[in-house]
Order: C-alpha cells, then sequence, then structure tokens
C-alpha cells in the first residue's frame, strides 16, 4: 500500500450522500504514478520512495539530470516529483511499481498539501485581518498597522510582527479531510472541503497522520 498520491486540482463542485445531504468537494486528478526510486538505510540513510506523477510533458520540458533519472526507473513524462517516507507500510513498493487512485477508499483520512494562490504583496488588513482605525472624524489611521516597536528597549523590531507583505504561494497543508468518492476509471478523487492551490495545480496527497 502506498503511503500517498500525487495529483492535479481540477476544481470543486458538490455530491449528495446517500442520505440526501449535500457535500462540498473538491475533484483532485490523481496519479496514475510510478515509483522513480526506492530509498533504502543502507544507501541513502532513510526509508522512503519518490513518486513521479505520469502526465503528457514535452520530453524538452524535463532538463538533461532528470531524464537520466526518470530512465533509470523506466519512467517517462513525470516532471512532478515527491518524496514520501516509509513508516511500517509501502515496504514493498520499488521502482517502476505504479501506484494508483485505488488505493484509497470513500471515508479514508487524507493530508492534502499544495501552493497556496498568489495574493502578491497585501497589507496587515487584508494579509493578517487587523481591524483598521477610524474611518470619521478626521481620524489620520485607516489601514495603517500601527506601533511595530518601542524605541528605547529594545529599539528594533521582532521578528514574527505582523506586516505588510507577501500574500499567498507558500506550502499550505490541510489535515484530515475525508474521501467521499474515488472514480477509478478516471483516476478522480473527491475529496471533502477544499484544498490549497488554484485549479490545475500540484497537490500531493498523503494518509492522514493524525
Amino acid at each position: 500500500m502506498s503511503p500517498g498520491i500525487l495529483g492535479k486540482k481540477i476544481g470543486m463542485t458538490q455530491m449528495f450522500r446517500p442520505d440526501g445531504r449535500v457535500v462540498p468537494v473538491t475533484l483532485l486528478k490523481a496519479g496514475p504514478c510510478m515509483v522513480v526510486q526506492r530509498k533504502t538505510p543502507s544507501t541513502d540513510g532513510y526509508d522512503a520512495v519518490q513518486l513521479g506523477l505520469l502526465e503528457y510533458i514535452k520530453p524538452q520540458r524535463i532538463n538533461k539530470p532528470s531524464t537520466g533519472h526518470l530512465k533509470k526507473a523506466g519512467v517517462e513524462g513525470a516532471r512532478f516529483l515527491r518524496e514520501f517516507p516509509l513508516e511500517g507500510e509501502g515496504g514493498d513498493l520499488k521502482a517502476g511499481d505504479q501506484v494508483l487512485v485505488d488505493q484509497f477508499k470513500p471515508n479514508d483520512k487524507v493530508d492534502v498539501i499544495g501552493i497556496s494562490k498568489g495574493r502578491g504583496f497585501a497589507g496587515v488588513v487584508k494579509r493578517h485581518h487587523f481591524r483598521g482605525g477610524e474611518a470619521t472624524h478626521g481620524s489620520m489611521f485607516h489601514r495603517a498597522p500601527g506601533s511595530i516597536g518601542a524605541s528605547s528597549f529594545p529599539s528594533r523590531v521582532l521578528p514574527g510582527m505582523r506586516m505588510g507583505g507577501q500574500m499567498g504561494h507558500s506550502r499550505v497543508t490541510v489535515r484530515n479531510l475525508e474521501v467521499v468518492n474515488v472514480d477509478t476509471e478516471d483516476n478522480v478523487l473527491a475529496i471533502k472541503g477544499a484544498v490549497p492551490g488554484p485549479n490545475g495545480s500540484y497537490v500531493v496527497v498523503r494518509r492522514a497522520k493524525r
């Protein structure tokens, strides 16, 4: 059994449960994946498996070192590679093995990892949900962050101070999402709720750790 699978976000929709309740779901094109490399404690110092997502990619879109790495395992058309640590499961996986979406079943719990949508430079009101100041009565403090530190001591801005800056485009993990449906014919995984990233972005789906 594989510890996870790679995929692409298709988009959001809704599905109906057998009891008639409607559930918001995110559809993921999960797999097919191939095992590109098996890492072992004897050769690499740790136990892990490297998966590659199989998709149509022009050969010139993959650089020469990656092409040689894939050729060793007999894999073609895999640009998105990720490692999964092995902790007692997936010990029988080896280079060249296929990992398909049928590894998951409805009601399974998974963690989904992706890159959130980039929002560019944002101020503290949008980025950190600051309330802002008065909008009337001669106020000159509307969307400013306020004080960012004392002058005499420590005379510096402490690390982690909430300020304006780059918002989004960071690695986000959403834990304990429920698998609602598995379509083995089209390799589609229906996950309850939202997952990070825009439509068409790569995601990592791993079995829930908590």
